[in-house]
């Protein structure tokens, strides 16, 4: 099963996606991730994509398409993934679908997690990821046992450049003129579903596992 998880930067598709990917054994592919993982080892395209992030600007499609093409080619992606951060842009998306086509593959759902910009700002500037494995922490909603400590791999927390000052502003404002293409994208295949972010962790993903489920069958 191949998932789109789409949402405004904290409205929760990393934390979801996490929860996908266990209950359904399907790879967890995270646009972010990827390009963090590139930050830190100071490759070439990490250092070109660092620019776009650092100013809230979407990465552009002639670095992201390629890189996230790559992930889902991989053996490890051959049972299906959950996309957290891709497809982003109509090109992205179009991009994914000849690509998973080429695999005798689609995507099955894609959810569209809605979150109300108030709560968006509240929860990206207490968002904190690990950097061993981009574990996500909140330190007000869901603070780590031990501050500044992942509960999972003991690595040390931090905050995302991109997620304070005007970076956070600029990125809604850049996702939600974006996203409206996307999402109509995958509404016209009827593969779209709409899910109140606002609720609690537990709540989403109970919406999320009962849409699969009904998607494929299950009681």
């Amino acid at each position: 099963m191949d998932i789109i998880l789409l949402g405004a930067p904290g409205a929760g598709k990393g934390t979801q996606a996490e929860k996908l990917s266990h209950a359904f054994g399907v790879r967890h592919i995270a646009s972010g991730d990827l390009f963090q993982k590139a930050f830190e080892d100071q490759t070439e395209l990490g250092l070109k994509a660092r620019m776009y992030v650092d100013l809230g600007e979407l990465v552009p499609d002639e670095m992201t398409i390629p890189m996230a093409l790559r992930h889902i080619e991989e053996p490890e992606s051959a049972g299906g993934v959950v996309l957290d951060g891709f497809p982003r842009t109509l090109s992205q998306a179009l991009a994914l679908d000849a690509e998973l086509q080429q695999l005798n593959r689609q995507i099955d759902l894609i959810f569209y997690l809605k979150v109300a910009r108030g709560e968006l700002m509240r929860r990206i500037a207490g968002r904190v990821f690990c950097r061993a494995h981009s574990h996500i922490y909140n330190v007000e909603l869901q603070p780590p046992k031990v501050p500044g400590v992942c509960d999972l791999d003991g690595s040390m927390l931090y905050q995302r450049s991109d997620d304070t000052g005007e970076a956070v502003r600029k990125r809604l404002v850049v996702f939600f003129y974006a996203a409206d293409q996307v999402l109509d994208h995958y509404k016209k295949q009827n593969k779209l579903r709409e899910v109140d972010g606002n609720l609690s962790i537990a709540e989403v993903q109970a919406l999320i596992t009962g849409e699969i489920n009904a998607y494929t069958g299950k009681s």
